[in-house]
């Protein structure tokens, strides 16, 4: 089964490919036969394709939307191999769509329709698979994995908001995103611990230019903090996080402002960047600190005090933890938010080595031998999360 992975962001899309047998699948991923990264800015992208035959090339392209470098990367896969499914990561798949599933129109007309309450990915997404179609071909099978899947197992007193009860029978409710990245840190987490993932309760951060948290018991979401729509949650890389309401109602009724305007605010223009001034990239907000800027360090003060805030709350949640789980971007490579967050939870048990702290290091433990809290970094692999999934619903069927 030849699958090809696409993990649509709002600017980036990663494609991974591999040949993946009839049997089991391991719980940690196999080095693809062939993957590209795809990063776009608006105006020009930037691609790098590797494979396990010939190496990989990077260059720079004028583009117009973001699915342009896609066909190109599309078409260089072609001619290395054949495509038998492509399983793409569609972020919000509402209320009906809650496991992975064929990309029939019907199916596609549904993601359509929640564009507007993940408006920074749903419409790229869709433009992939229609990508897909027009270079591949329409006969090749395309299968969606929605990231509120993993969520589905929220009780109501989690993911019913606390407003007129109609708004539960109209769609409005607690969704949760990232749980693709969440569903194989979970598994891969229980690899590393030698622990059957039913026994154990995990906090574990996904943090990117997007993040949020899931309290993960026995193997499954019990409660995480992106919401409706991505917007909820933690401070991030340029949205606001959770805010009072009562902010938009004033800017709304004194300040002139429209929908549209607060929509463009609060996902593009707030969090790092809305507070930094300089960048809703960690790397740089970092050494804009480590430099003095002054914005600079309130923004990663407010970002990691947010951030322990919100850990504090999964932790209730759960009633202890038995590790705490770092991944994605910056989950993954900045120590000192990991060192940080660790140091605020040294009530509940967690102490962290120092010196593997900052080694930066993948799939590893980097808590000390006497924490009663194990402490984990682990590598994303959305990618081949999205193709186990693909795997695994075909193979049933």
């Amino acid at each position: 089964m030849r699958v090809l992975a696409v993990n649509g962001g709002s600017s980036s899309f990663k494609c991974w490919f591999h040949d993946l047998g009839d049997g089991p699948l391991p719980v940690e991923a196999p080095e693809p036969l062939w993957e590209a990264h795809v990063e776009w800015n608006g105006s020009a992208a930037e691609v790098r394709i590797h494979s396990a035959a010939g190496g990989g090339t990077q260059f720079d392209r004028a583009a117009k939307s973001l699915v342009e470098p896609l066909e190109g990367v599309l078409a260089s896969l072609s001619k290395l191999s054949a495509v038998d499914v492509v399983g793409h990561r569609i972020v919000h798949g509402g209320k009906a769509y809650r496991e992975t599933t064929r990309l029939t129109p019907p199916v596609r007309a549904a993601i359509a329709k929640q564009a507007e309450f993940a408006p920074a990915h749903n419409r790229f997404e869709l433009e992939a698979v229609e990508t897909v179609d027009r270079v591949l071909g329409s006969a090749i099978e395309q299968i969606a994995v929605f990231d509120t899947a993993f969520h589905a197992s929220l009780e109501p007193a989690a993911y019913v908001y606390p407003g007129p009860f109609a708004w539960t029978d109209q769609g409005v409710r607690r969704y949760g995103f990232h749980g693709i990245s969440f569903q194989y840190a979970a598994r891969r987490a229980a690899h590393l611990l030698g622990a059957p993932a039913e026994s154990l309760k995990l906090l574990i951060c996904h943090l990117g230019n997007g993040g949020s948290l899931a309290a993960v018991r026995g193997g499954k979401s019990v409660d995480t903090t992106m919401g409706f729509t991505p917007l909820e949650g933690l401070m991030m890389g340029t949205r606001s996080g959770s805010i009072d309401p009562g902010i938009l109602i004033y800017l709304l009724r004194h300040c002139g402002y429209t929908a549209d305007q607060l929509d463009d605010m609060l996902n593009r223009r707030s969090g790092l960047l809305g507070i930094s001034g300089v960048s809703g990239d960690m790397r740089t907000v970092l050494a804009a600190r480590e430099s003095g800027d002054a914005r600079a360090r309130l923004a990663f003060d407010m970002y990691t005090h947010r951030l322990a805030r919100e850990a504090g709350g999964m932790l209730a949640v759960l009633g202890g933890i038995d590790a705490l789980v770092f991944t994605g971007g910056i989950g993954e490579n900045s120590p000192p938010l990991r060192e940080q967050l660790c140091r605020r939870l040294e009530f509940a048990g967690v102490q962290i080595d120092p010196g593997q702290n900052q080694r930066n290091a993948r799939d590893q433990d980097i808590a000390t031998p006497d924490s009663r809290v194990r402490v984990l970094v682990i590598h994303a692999r959305e990618e081949w999360e999205i193709a186990r999934e693909c795997h695994n619903l075909l193979r049933a069927r």
